[in-house]
């Protein structure tokens, strides 16, 4: 008997009764492969590794281009959307589809992760609405318990002496500025009228030649008054417009930064109080994240809340210093035109508004009359 030539392993495929094949691996392995190749994807496009059919384990199928020759890198596996016709049947065969939500997925063998959505502007827009209505709703609560006198509010004392100085010297400031307006509206009609009344002097002088040097002289003395009036005037509005720049500019930019620090120390003890209530009550695992969060927002405010003050403190410092040099300027130089003007020293208060750099245009005393020509 000639010796039989060894059998391949591979060739030994068991074969059913009516010449089909036995389909216990290779069905196992054709379903194995249908349900990992992506739909659309041909073969060409896949890399088929098998172990071996009698082994323990199952064919892996990798999807994806073949690298370049020369490459160090491995395919990587892609995942690509099925077709609902395609997902239906694959899941009717029991295959475990992967289906990527957004723009990337990636493959993973643990749950899926959802890309981050970009957010959306009218939600950021209603949660600064929420936390802006918050924030109003405590203040305002914090309001009406200091001014029921169940709240406990935050003081200064030092401060809040000095604004309360600074606004009642506003008030007497204000009070003297209008004043000083009255007294130059009365002061410009006066020198109006004298002005008029020597034009009427010297009028009649040409024409009543018996009375020629009377209206003369009394059309000079009103000029000469209405001119000095002229001048008066002019110190007394710069007086003014020094006094209103101080009141109504410097010292109101001050009360601005005093109210929002009022408005920093209303929010620290609207949430101080708020901070403090919640201490109060119980410790669990539901008011333990909300009193960190209180802490948090508390000490933001109170960092809010001493800046401005060390603002104010600063500005009311400056404020005093700039408000004595101003005023002792404006008084100096508002004595000495008053009195020049009720001495008949006419001399001495033009020299006042030249100390002052005060320059006047005074329209009755461009060309000088006939008998100061003469």
């Amino acid at each position: 008997m000639a010796q039989e030539s060894p059998k391949n392993s591979a060739a030994e495929i068991p074969v059913t009764s009516n010449g089909q094949l036995e389909d216990s691996h290779e069905h196992s392995f054709n379903r194995d492969l249908k349900c990992s190749l992506p739909v659309g994807l041909g073969l060409s496009e896949t890399k088929i590794t098998s172990h071996g059919f009698d082994g323990a384990k199952e064919g892996v199928v990798e999807a994806g281009q073949f690298p370049n020759k020369g490459s160090s890198t491995s395919p990587k596996s892609s995942v690509i959307s099925p077709s609902s016709a395609a997902a239906s049947r694959l899941a009717g065969q029991g295959c475990d589809l992967i289906i990527p939500t957004g723009g990337r997925a990636q493959q993973k063998s643990g749950p899926v992760v959802l890309a981050d959505e970009v957010k959306n502007p009218a939600m950021e827009k209603l949660e600064l609405v929420r936390k802006w209505s918050l924030n109003t709703y405590k203040c305002t609560r914090q309001i009406i318990s200091e001014k029921l006198g169940r709240g406990s509010r935050t003081v200064d004392l030092e401060l809040e002496a000095q604004i309360d100085i600074l606004r009642d010297n506003k008030k007497k400031y204000e009070n003297i500025l209008r004043l000083a307006q009255t007294l130059s509206t009365q002061l410009f009609q006066m020198v109006h009228t004298q002005r008029q009344l020597g034009d009427a002097f010297a009028d009649l002088s040409l024409k009543s030649l018996e009375l020629h040097e009377e209206f003369g002289y009394n059309a000079d003395t009103q000029k000469l008054l209405a001119k000095n009036g002229e001048t008066l005037l002019g110190a007394i509005n710069f007086f003014i417009a020094s006094v209103n720049t101080l009141v109504n500019k410097t010292i109101e930019d001050t009360l601005l930064t005093v109210k929002q620090y009022e408005s920093a120390r209303i929010e620290y003890d609207a949430y101080r109080t708020d901070l403090e209530e919640l201490n109060l009550g119980p410790r669990d695992a539901n008011t333990l994240p909300k009193i960190e969060q209180s802490q948090q927002l508390f000490q933001v405010h109170k960092e809010k809340y001493d800046k401005m003050r060390n603002d104010v403190s600063i500005k009311l410092k400056f404020l005093e210093e700039n408000k004595v040099k101003v005023l002792h300027n404006q008084l100096v130089l508002f004595h000495n035109a008053i009195a020049a003007y009720f001495a008949g020293n006419q001399k001495q208060l033009e020299q006042t508004l030249k100390q002052f750099h005060i320059k006047l245009k005074t329209p009755g005393a461009d060309a000088p009359s006939w008998l100061e020509e003469q």
